[in-house]
């Protein structure tokens, strides 16, 4: 059976898209996006907790995110996480977890 590796997430930009062009005029996109879960303590209090998530945008997905996109916009995405690994200067292993988006749908900001 192969696996599933499939990232839901609706949230709110927290800056413009950064774009930049690799070899080949590639377009690829990178911003951060939050999403907030609110739930109720003990004591009926409600808390709401804010997750970052690094998003990625290749091709025609970042050309769209260019003319629709910026800081605080609502934003749905469907992708794949990825880990990436490195060591840093002084040789400590490193890594992070990026969302590899594969659709995205826009909200209107009214």
């Amino acid at each position: 059976m192969r696996g599933l590796n499939k990232v839901m997430l609706i949230g709110n930009l927290g800056k413009d898209p950064d774009i930049q062009y690799l070899e080949g005029n590639i377009p690829v996109s990178k911003f951060p996006l939050a999403t907030t879960e609110t739930y109720k303590d003990k004591n009926g209090k409600a808390i709401s907790q804010t997750e970052w998530h690094n998003i990625v945008l290749w091709r025609g997905l970042t050309e769209l995110a260019q003319k629709y996109l910026h800081k605080s916009s609502l934003v749905y995405i469907e992708g794949h996480l990825k880990t990436r690994y490195w060591e840093d200067r002084d040789h400590n292993k490193k890594n992070n977890y990026r969302n590899y988006c594969r659709q995205s749908y826009y909200a209107r900001q009214t």
